[in-house]
Formats: C-alpha cells, structure tokens, sequence
C-alpha cells in the first residue's frame, strides 16, 4: 500500500504541477462544463472527435490537486481513443476509485495512482470530475455537469 500511495503522490503532484492538455480547443465538437460544488472545483471539457475517435481533447479550469491531476491524467489517455475505448476506461477508473476494484488493473498504468483517492473518499468527486465531463460529451447532451 505504501508503494500505491507513493505513486499517488508523486502522478497527483506531477499532473497537478504541468497538466497535460490544458487549455482551450478550437473546433470542438464538445464543451462539457463540471463543477463539484462541495470544494469548489470548476473544469471546462473540449472535445474534438473525428468519427468515433478522440481526435483532440483539452481542459481548463480551476480546483484542487486532485482534479486537475485526474483531468490531467484522463485528457492524456484518451487522446486517440475510440470512443467505445474510452468510454470502456471511464467504467474501469469508476470502479477504481469507489472500491469496487482492489487492485488497480494493469492496463491502468498511471492512472492507478488515483486509487490511492479512495483513502480520501471526500475527495472521490474530485478526481471523477473530468471523468464524468469526458461521459457526458461522449454519450449526452448535457453542456453541464455537477459531481452533487
């Protein structure tokens, strides 16, 4: 358990520190607005799809370590993704970090190290944030979310 939360550490700051894909998409095809209310986090979701692929995807936004990082993370695995994969990844880090999976599995890489949230488990919402915003503009037609 040490060695998972070592690795949280360090991901969590890394991507918190320099996330990856952030900023503003031109030509989106989808702009999810997230907001969790319970700490305040706020995040824009930019998608670009080309057919049933994630062409391009970017975020912005303010909020905790946590889902900035988890955004970070989520923006950088699912570029150049189908969308049936991604969607598949979402279920896979749902499960993860409420508990429904002990172990990470392997095919997680990084994205293991958001299983060390689950000993926070205020802070579930934050890290599903962005994760939910990348749901919602592949299968609704929300413009806004909210991790209530």
């Amino acid at each position: 358990m040490n060695e998972l939360m070592d690795l949280y550490r360090e991901v969590i700051l890394d991507h918190n520190r320099s996330p990856r894909n952030f900023g503003t998409l031109a030509e989106a095809d989808q702009v999810i607005h997230g907001v969790n209310p319970l700490c305040g986090d706020k995040m824009t979701l930019y998608l670009r799809m080309d057919g049933s692929r994630i062409d391009d995807v970017k975020f912005e936004g303010t909020g905790c370590a946590i889902s900035v990082a988890s955004s970070s993370l989520m923006t950088e695995r699912v570029k150049g993704k189908d969308k049936d994969e991604a969607l598949s990844l979402f279920d896979d880090v749902h499960k993860m970090l409420t508990g429904q999976n002990n172990e990470p599995p392997e095919h997680m890489e990084k994205l293991a190290a958001l299983a060390g949230v689950r000993e926070y488990p205020s802070r579930i919402k934050c890290a599903s944030l962005g994760w939910h915003a990348l749901k919602e503009a592949l299968t609704g037609s929300d413009k806004e979310i909210s991790t209530e």
